[in-house]
């Protein structure tokens, strides 16, 4: 299970998440499985721990 340290970073894996940038800098959540999108964040950075777009991966969206 991913689990956030406290220290600045992740221990293991977000599964079932992949995440991209929009153009004006801000990360986007997209759900692997039925690719609604979730959580936007505007501040510095991605998203700790999940997978950018395109992952390659080729996980099973089911």
């Amino acid at each position: 299970m991913a689990k956030n340290t406290g220290d600045g970073f992740r221990r293991g894996a977000v599964t079932g998440r992949t995440q991209f940038q929009h153009e004006n800098g801000d990360w986007q959540k997209r759900d692997e499985r039925t690719g609604h999108f979730m959580e936007r964040k505007s501040s510095e950075g991605p998203f700790k721990g999940v997978a950018r777009e395109p992952d390659g991966r080729d996980t099973e969206n089911s």
